[in-house]
């Protein structure tokens, strides 16, 4: 087994390090922590608006990997770590 071979066979298959994970992630993350601050200060309504958000966050990145921003598509790039 050539040394190449060996690292195609032990590569990750991507873990999540897209543009299209990021974006999700980081829209989620927000959206949680905002609702958290809103609970805390008292305010349902926008704890309702932040939670709707969370589900936008899968969308978007749901979206951005059919767009081929996602681990296998085609505008992606991995990174050597």
């Amino acid at each position: 087994m050539s040394d190449q071979t060996a690292i195609e066979a032990h590569a990750e298959p991507g873990e999540g390090h897209s543009p299209a994970a990021w974006a999700a992630v980081i829209i989620m993350l927000v959206a949680i922590a905002a609702g958290t601050l809103f609970f805390w200060l008292d305010i349902p309504a926008l704890v309702w608006i932040s939670a709707a958000f969370v589900p936008v966050g899968a969308l978007v990145g749901w979206g951005l990997a059919k767009a081929g921003y996602g681990v296998n598509g085609p505008k992606y790039t991995p990174k050597e770590h």
